[in-house]
Order: C-alpha cells, then sequence, then structure tokens
C-alpha cells in the first residue's frame, strides 16, 4: 500500500457558486464515508481561506513573510485528503469521485516515505 495526497484545487467562486458548493455536503460525507469504509482514508481536512495565508520564505538568512498564497493563480488549494491505495490507478479513481472534480482540480501526489530520501553523502 502507498500513500498519496489530493490536493483539492478550485477558484473561489461568487456567492451563488459557493452556496451551490456548499450544497454539495451531502456528496462528500457520502465519498469521505465510503473510503473510510474502504480503509483508504487516512486523513482529510478542509482549509481556511486563502485570506489567512501566511507564505514564509527564507533568503539569505532572513525570514520573508508574506500575506496569502505563495501563486498567484485563479485556483486555490482548498483542502486535502491522505489516502492509503493498492496503486495510483486506485487514488485516481477515488480522486475522480469528489465532487471538486468536476468543477475545479485534484492533484494525486504520491507521499515519500522515509525510505525514498536518498541518504545522505558522508563524503559531501
Amino acid at each position: 500500500m502507498s500513500r498519496y495526497m489530493l490536493l483539492l484545487y478550485a477558484a473561489d467562486g461568487d456567492e451563488a457558486e459557493r452556496d451551490r458548493r456548499w450544497a454539495e455536503m451531502p456528496e462528500w460525507d457520502e465519498v469521505t464515508h465510503n473510503m473510510r469504509e474502504a480503509a483508504a482514508l487516512v486523513s482529510n481536512a478542509a482549509l481556511s481561506s486563502v485570506d489567512s495565508a501566511t507564505t514564509v520564505r527564507v533568503r539569505h538568512g532572513e525570514m520573508e513573510l508574506t500575506d496569502g498564497p505563495f501563486a498567484v493563480t485563479k485556483e486555490i488549494l482548498a483542502g486535502y485528503y491522505l489516502v492509503e491505495c493498492a496503486d495510483l490507478d486506485e487514488a485516481l479513481r477515488l480522486a475522480a469521485r469528489l465532487p471538486m472534480a468536476r468543477y475545479g482540480s485534484v492533484e494525486v501526489r504520491p507521499v515519500m516515505t522515509p525510505d525514498d530520501v536518498p541518504p545522505l553523502d558522508p563524503l559531501a
């Protein structure tokens, strides 16, 4: 089994669009319940508004803070699902079931394990 991060992106939308999306909550609940029942769901959460984000960078030893997200884009990172699946195909099938795949996008990315990190070269 491997872990995959399903990153949920969508444009913010106007008030009517946000209301329409909130009306989808029963579908979100069903998909989440099915993932949990299949023992695929490790964790999930919605994120606070992008207005509450702070981006941190360290340049030349100095910390730089910027209000908001790093990338300027019409889509924002709205939430995530961390799932455990047999393979990428299963993770892609789960991602396609999420309502956001219809109006935004779901990025599926493998989660690295400690074994995936190259060992430090002691001679470097």
